[in-house]
């Protein structure tokens, strides 16, 4: 299996008045496509800076991250941008779905800023929100949706433009157990049928079990 990801060297470092904050130093790892990582550390370790950096949310101080063999880094923020949207997919602890549109509306808004055809991004959220259990709330507001549809939507969303790459960010935080529980099958069943690589970010031991691998950030070092 071939690495989709690799990581060296990763450092981030913040300026905070006159003292500079060290969150990541020197961070190493490898991923291989179409496997599942589930990423622990206790609140402060620096878990939620390592993925914005992997997924080029943010720019790291020193070190440098490979998709594919190419250093992101090197593009442009224009690049950059481009390549986010292509590549990975994003789900937060809060889903950040727009109010004034409809869920399908919501899924289809990555394929639309991409310049996919209004047809074709209907036709590809359309799939996604059945895939998740929405087929009849395609035309529901968030508010409409509870938390867990919420969630479902914002997976969908992630997911519309086929990326190789999936990072979510403490998906099911907000959420009671039977519902996380559901929104964890969903994320397993999506990952398997579509060949991610999952990167998951979470406090949650029942979901970290289920991934391939777990590893542990503790003072901003990979254990």
């Amino acid at each position: 299996m071939s690495n989709l990801l690799e990581v060296r060297g990763l450092c981030k470092t913040y300026e905070i008045g006159k003292n500079r904050v060290e969150v990541l130093s020197g961070i190493d790892m490898k991923l291989e496509a179409a496997t599942t990582t589930a990423l622990v550390g206790l609140s402060g370790a620096g878990k939620s800076t390592l993925l914005h950096l992997l997924g080029a949310l943010d720019r790291p101080t020193a070190g440098t991250v490979f998709f594919r063999g190419d250093d992101i880094f090197r593009k442009n923020d224009r690049e950059l941008a481009s390549f986010r949207n292509r590549s990975i997919g994003f789900v937060f602890q809060f889903h950040h779905l727009l109010p004034e549109f409809t869920a399908l509306e919501n899924v289809m808004m990555p394929a639309l800023i991409a310049r996919v055809s209004k047809a074709e991004a209907r036709s590809m959220a359309e799939e996604l929100l059945t895939d998740v259990g929405l087929a009849q709330r395609l035309n529901h507001r968030p508010g409409e949706l509870s938390g867990g549809e919420q969630q479902r939507v914002a997976i969908a969303r992630a997911l519309v433009l086929s990326p190789d790459l999936l990072l979510a960010d403490e998906p099911t935080g907000n959420l009671d157990m039977k519902t996380s529980d559901g929104v964890h099958v969903i994320l397993s069943e999506l990952q398997q049928k579509k060949g991610l690589t999952l990167i998951v970010v979470t406090h949650n031991e029942r979901l970290a079990a289920g991934m391939g691998r777990t590893v542990r950030l503790v003072d901003g070092r990979l254990e």
